[in-house]
């Protein structure tokens, strides 16, 4: 395999080799007998409720998108009425927030900071939205609870969207938000080091945010961790995006292929491999600290569990966090499983900024 050039994603060696993998025979358990469990009882406890809540909430949610029959064929067209739909939902704006720009590979990018009186941590916050809607006031609830509940600064990035603007706009965007980040906030908050996360669409371009900032910006020693809701790590599609066994979700097939081909227009299946698309097949060794959470009700369940092994046999220090019976952005839910979600989710913040 010849040598990848300077800057660019390190792909994984093995990507195109087919192994055999054997387990130890020092366990003194055979392969069958060897458990794995994702989750303990508490969080079972917790199944009942969150089966309950589901049963009538799609039917009372109002569409983020509009029924498909009702959506114009044209991409340009389907995305900017997705996004109307998608800003009706949005939470009240944050008056913490400062609305701002800092400078962007195409012009000025719109962003939201969140300035705690004396900051521990910086905190780079990409928001989901399926790469072609969305904005930084989808996550102004979750970037205001980080500078208040653990006094981080947090930078929430408005990077351009799909279709009009499709890869590698998006990526660009956030690679000048993190490098933004890393050169003024010594002096801006007086610290150096960062946390980057997002969920959906944002925990992809989280994860390919950590990789250029490893790989481009030669900074990945600043960088403490990463949040990785709910992601797609591989564009492709894993086995979960083709179905869920028929539970309820918020994303479906059609909608995500819809998506996904207005963030890589024409690309081939060869194409969405390339590790800047699609990390799953990047080289995940040396990286920071991942939180990866997912509910198994989620059409990218599969993204989250593949990714999380392969940071795992990479040597990356992981935790993976699978909530049952739970669909795609079930923290946004009134229920114990959200409770739950969120005391892991500060305990883990907290371990890296002790």
């Amino acid at each position: 395999m010849p040598a990848s050039t300077p800057g660019s994603p390190r792909c994984c060696p093995e990507a195109d080799q087919q192994q055999e993998f054997t387990l130890p025979n020092d366990t003194g358990q055979s392969r069958q007998e060897i458990p794995m469990k994702l989750w303990d009882e508490t969080i079972d406890g917790y199944r009942v409720e969150a089966q309950a809540m589901l049963e009538n909430l799609f039917d009372a949610l109002p569409s983020a998108g509009g029924e498909e029959g009702d959506l114009p064929e044209d991409p340009v067209a389907r995305a900017r009425i997705q996004r109307q739909h998608a800003i009706a939902l949005e939470p009240e704006p944050s008056a913490m927030a400062i609305e701002a720009t800092i400078p962007g590979p195409a012009g000025n990018i719109p962003i939201r900071l969140f300035e705690p009186e004396k900051p521990r941590a910086m905190f780079l916050q990409i928001h989901g939205g399926g790469w072609i809607l969305g904005r930084p006031q989808m996550a102004d609830v979750a970037s205001e609870n980080l500078a208040k509940n653990h006094g981080l600064a947090v930078l929430s990035v408005g990077y351009r969207l799909a279709p009009e603007h499709p890869y590698p706009a998006g990526p660009d965007d956030c690679e000048a938000a993190a490098a933004w980040m890393l050169e003024h906030g010594p002096e801006r908050w007086g610290t150096d080091k960062m946390l980057i996360g997002g969920g959906s669409a944002g925990a992809h371009l989280a994860a390919v945010t950590l990789l250029r900032v490893r790989d481009r910006l030669s900074a990945i020693d600043r960088v403490l961790g990463a949040n990785l809701l709910f992601g797609c790590y591989d564009l492709r599609g894993t086995p979960s995006t083709f179905g869920n066994g028929g539970n309820p979700d918020v994303l479906d097939p059609p909608g995500f292929q819809f998506m996904i081909e207005s963030f890589t227009p024409g690309m081939s299946e060869t194409e969405r491999r390339n590790p800047d698309v699609s990390p799953l097949f990047a080289d995940l060794s040396g990286l920071p600290p991942c939180l990866v959470t997912v509910g198994t009700y989620d059409h990218l369940l599969d993204d989250s569990l593949f990714f999380a092994v392969r940071l795992a046999a990479a040597e990356s220090p992981v935790e993976l966090a699978v909530y049952p019976d739970s669909p795609h952005g079930f923290m946004f839910l009134p229920t114990e499983m959200t409770k739950a979600h969120a005391a892991r989710l500060n305990a883990w913040i907290a371990s890296l900024l002790a």
